[in-house]
């Protein structure tokens, strides 16, 4: 077990979330993307509407490929 695994076993426990249901390399994507493709602090916050997201229904695959497509596509703010 890597040390991200066991974050997520001990921060899943706390919350009464099984490893299972957290799609890491989805968020970390996810993550990757905003933070390269629209700004930093965005990453985090992306991650938690997409909890919110998830927790009513949709699915986890599709609210990543959502939200990345909508990151790769922002418009360079530095030009």
């Amino acid at each position: 077990m890597n040390e991200l695994d066991a974050w997520i076993a001990a921060a899943g426990a706390e919350l009464g979330v099984s490893p299972d249901e957290v799609p890491a390399k989805e968020l970390l994507d996810v993550a990757r993307d905003v933070a390269h493709n629209v700004l930093r602090p965005g990453a985090p916050v992306t991650a938690y509407l997409m909890g919110l997201a998830v927790g009513r229904g949709l699915a986890p695959a599709e609210a990543a490929a959502k939200i990345s497509a909508l990151a790769l596509a922002w418009p360079d703010r530095k030009a």
